[in-house]
């Protein structure tokens, strides 16, 4: 079964081809990182005109690179949530139309489902079950997955998501936008010991985050600080420690919790090199395997939308042709195959 993802949830445009005897044949990813860098963050109007203005063009060119044409194609498989409204409703109303035309099956997909399986486009797969460390600039979140679908909610964050609070202390430091990448650039010439910055919530039982004060006492360092280029390596430095052992010593109580040995660890926050670093070493010590998507899949993309999709597809499901997007919708509500 071949299946076309798209992906609309926020700032990129993400369509691929999947293929579940042949694997992913294509994939293709428009960024809108240049139009929003002068605003200093998503604006999400902005954001719909300009998925309306590349998702069409996009689809041609990743059905042609993988040498096949529309009637190739077997279902669709759009983002129907969580995200922006706007955005999500150009990759519906787009993916339900092409559906609708093609005479074939479509389905909606839950983002996070999406993250949460894109190490399975790896050689290198995990096997069920596991948790899953889900961290992006919208959400963090702990899951025990036993199957597709089959998903509990451990943990999650009451406020800002770890990649948010990543982008907010880097634009407070002066860091162009996206800043998270920026400020873990920026933490590699840090030296430790200069700062002690609060792991938030790790004194307390429970798997749930909070990144809001910890970017507030960032704000704080950062005011009081000479702003010399040392001291805003360091602060970054000491900023990145506490936000990636908040995460680790999370992930360990989780596995502890459900008897686990396997983690995956996926989202835009997946890629931050400390952070799998950090918890390859815990995974070692704990005789346990970690596992990540490589990092073309770390961030939103369409890949892991076209291999959910397929999963659900080739299992059945599809969804009706009305067009409503779910910019909030919990991970936990999702069918199992």
């Amino acid at each position: 079964m071949r299946v076309l993802g798209i992906e609309t949830s926020c700032d990129e445009t993400g369509i691929a081809v999947y293929d579940t005897t042949a694997g992913l044949l294509s994939h293709s990813l428009y960024s809108q990182i240049k139009l929003h860098a002068d605003y200093g963050g998503v604006v999400p109007e902005l954001a719909s005109r300009d998925h309306v203005r590349k998702i069409v063009p996009l689809i041609r060119e990743t059905i042609a690179e993988a040498g096949l044409v529309s009637s190739d194609i077997d279902g669709i498989a759009y983002t129907r949530g969580p995200g922006l409204v706007g955005a999500l409703l150009v990759g519906a109303s787009v993916g339900k139309s092409l559906a609708y035309a093609w005479n074939i099956p479509s389905i909606g997909i839950h983002h996070m489902e999406g993250h949460l399986l894109a190490p399975m486009l790896e050689d290198d797969r995990p096997e069920f079950p596991f948790v899953a460390l889900l961290v992006s600039g919208g959400h963090t979140l702990l899951v025990d997955v036993q199957g597709i679908g089959q998903y509990t909610v451990l943990g999650e964050s009451i406020d800002d998501a770890a990649g948010e609070a990543f982008d907010k202390t880097a634009k407070l430091m002066g860091l162009d936008y996206p800043g998270g990448p920026l400020l873990a650039k920026l933490a590699d010439h840090g030296e430790p010991g200069h700062y002690q910055f609060p792991r938030p919530m790790t004194d307390r039982p429970g798997l749930d985050f909070s990144f809001s004060g910890l970017k507030t006492f960032a704000a704080n360092t950062i005011r009081a600080s000479d702003n010399q280029d040392q001291t805003r390596a360091n602060i970054a430095f000491a900023f990145q420690e506490a936000v990636v052992d908040t995460l680790v010593i999370k992930s360990k109580r989780a596995l502890k919790q459900t008897g686990r040995k396997r983690l995956v660890v996926a989202g835009g926050v997946s890629a931050n090199h400390y952070l799998r670093t950090q918890l390859s070493e815990v995974m070692r010590s704990l005789r346990g395997q970690v596992y990540y998507p490589s990092l073309a899949f770390c961030t939103d993309n369409g890949a892991m939308i076209a291999y959910a999709g397929a999963q659900r597809l080739n299992a059945g499901q599809k969804s009706d042709y009305d067009c409503r997007a779910k910019p909030r919708w919990p991970l936990e509500e999702l069918p199992a195959l």
